[in-house]
């Protein structure tokens, strides 16, 4: 088996769906195996899943929620790839990025991971596509508002170039190198655990590499980031690799670094709830019924979206072809007529002026960086 792809689900059915089907069109002609893990989730994905996809991946269907590196690790235990990709459930991968990664790992055996570039739903870079390890003086200085050594803005985006850390939303490495350095640290139960596994890949000898392929995240819709519980363990994650890592270090050192992430931490909480508040009053929150849809696409798919916007009551139009497309604060891709590499590439020329909805006719579901609509 040539590659393993592991994707660990927790509550977002349909985007995990969309995943999958643009993993089935990215390895065409690639010997691969799927396993999806389910962390217990509340809204049926076990069946939902298990009827659209039968036997072609394989469902892990775990009574508890084991956190994003134990599920990892279950997964990757079952597996049988040469190459694992670890993917986010909230990611749609262009048809030419899994087979570039590769290519690149089969040209540079030294490469232990590799990462990509990752497209917010407006089609902007992510500047976490590549990052520094958060050393203490990293930290501080990404701390202090000063982030160009942490994301590696030196490097350019258009050519492979070597980084230190790779994002857990795509992370290819070999099968190899995790049985040399291990697999991701179960202490670390969401966020933290790509960075202390990147961290691990260069302490074994290895390199981590950006590669210039393109893949959407959504970023998060497994996670509600609005709750205490996000910036608990997020924060605590981070606590837990400095801990690890650079606990040695004099305590002249540790000892403002660790007050930072505490002051990160309470300064996050404050303003959640100060967010929270001007909801309740109904201040500062943006209306969705400004919303304006912009479908594209073939006609049977026109027709659907239209009979769908008029039981939802969107404001939308509707165009066969990305010429005649009017502004809008969603553009809306017929996925059946476009592939997932040009819509990527559409947005990514258009970056910023809208964001990224598709519609599947076999399912017949919107999916926007928001919500589904059905």
């Amino acid at each position: 088996m040539k590659l393993s792809v592991i994707i660990v689900n927790y509550n977002v059915r349909y985007y995990v769906e969309q995943c999958i089907n643009s993993v089935f069109r990215a390895t065409k002609g690639i010997d691969t195996e799927v396993f999806v893990f389910d962390n217990h989730s509340r809204d049926n994905s076990i069946e939902f899943l298990r009827r659209r996809f039968g036997k072609r991946i394989h469902l892990i269907e775990s009574n508890h929620n084991l956190g994003f590196a134990r599920a990892n690790n279950k997964a990757i235990q079952q597996s049988t790839g040469e190459y694992i990709l670890l993917l986010n459930p909230d990611t749609i991968v262009g048809e030419d990025s899994i087979s570039q990664v590769i290519d690149f790992m089969e040209s540079h055996p030294n490469a232990g991971g590799v990462g990509v570039m990752m497209h917010n739903p407006n089609g902007t870079i992510a500047k976490e596509s590549r990052r520094g390890i958060p050393t203490p003086f990293v930290s501080l200085l990404k701390m202090l508002g000063f982030s160009k050594r942490y994301y590696m803005s030196h490097l350019s985006w258009d050519v492979p170039g070597k980084i230190e850390v790779i994002s857990g939303a795509f992370c290819m490495t070999r099968r190899s190198v995790l049985n040399t350095i291990g697999l991701l640290d179960k202490d670390f139960f969401m966020y933290g655990e790509d960075i202390d596994l990147s961290y691990r890949i260069i302490e074994g000898g290895y390199e981590n590499w950006y590669v210039p392929a393109h893949i959407l995240h959504y970023k998060g819709e497994s996670t509600q980031k609005s709750s205490y519980r996000y910036v608990h363990v997020f924060y605590q994650a981070m606590l837990i690799f400095f801990r690890k890592h650079f606990g040695h270090l004099s305590f002249i050192i540790s000892l403002p670094i660790k007050t930072a992430i505490y002051l990160r931490a309470f300064m996050a909480l404050i303003n959640m709830q100060y967010t929270r508040m001007q909801h309740s009053l109904g201040l500062g929150v943006r209306h969705d019924a400004n919303m304006q849809y912009s479908f594209v696409g073939s006609a049977p798919m026109l027709e659907e979206c239209r009979q769908l916007s008029l039981r939802k009551g969107l404001d939308a139009s509707f165009s066969d072809s990305l010429s005649q497309v009017e502004p809008c604060n969603i553009l809306v891709f017929d996925t059946d007529m476009f592939s997932y590499e040009s819509i990527l590439a559409y947005s990514r020329d258009h970056a910023g002026h809208f964001q990224i909805g598709t519609f599947n006719r076999k399912n017949r579901i919107l999916i926007t960086p928001n919500e589904i609509i059905k």
